[in-house]
């Protein structure tokens, strides 16, 4: 399955341990992961400023990020507004690339549910379907 992890996800993901943790082992592992080039630069810039991470660790995660997604352009959307602009062009992406599932942490992307034929869930509701016997990748 293709699965837009968005920025929230991955940082969580290598900063503290828990569900998102597993999610991105699961989505490495058996799925494919898709980003833009916007969520990679701020995965490293919010470990940084965020949780004081050396630049140099911070790379070394985007570049092994970079390795292992496909990554894809940001593109408009029509018809969606949300208060965080720059969301936009990262869902929009997502909707191009045709995804299955947008994995995100924000509230407001998630209320969205469905934006053209991509469903957006939260890592919990991601890790559920995947537990209640989910597709994975052939």
């Amino acid at each position: 399955m293709r699965v837009f992890v968005d920025t929230n996800v991955l940082v969580s993901a290598v900063a503290t341990r828990g569900l998102c943790a597993d999610v991105m082992r699961e989505v490495l592992s058996a799925h494919e992961l898709v980003v833009t080039r916007q969520v990679l630069d701020e995965v490293g810039e919010v470990i940084v400023r965020k949780f004081g991470a050396d630049p140099a660790l911070a790379a070394e995660y985007v570049g092994l990020l970079e390795q292992e997604a496909t990554i894809v352009r940001p593109a408009g959307l029509a018809g969606v507004e949300l208060r965080d602009r720059d969301d936009v062009p990262i869902l929009g992406a997502a909707v191009a690339a045709r995804v299955e599932l947008f994995v995100t942490g924000d509230r407001e992307l998630q209320k969205l549910r469905k934006t053209g034929g991509v469903e957006t869930v939260s890592p919990r509701r991601f890790w559920e379907r995947l537990k209640s016997g989910g597709r994975r990748r052939p």
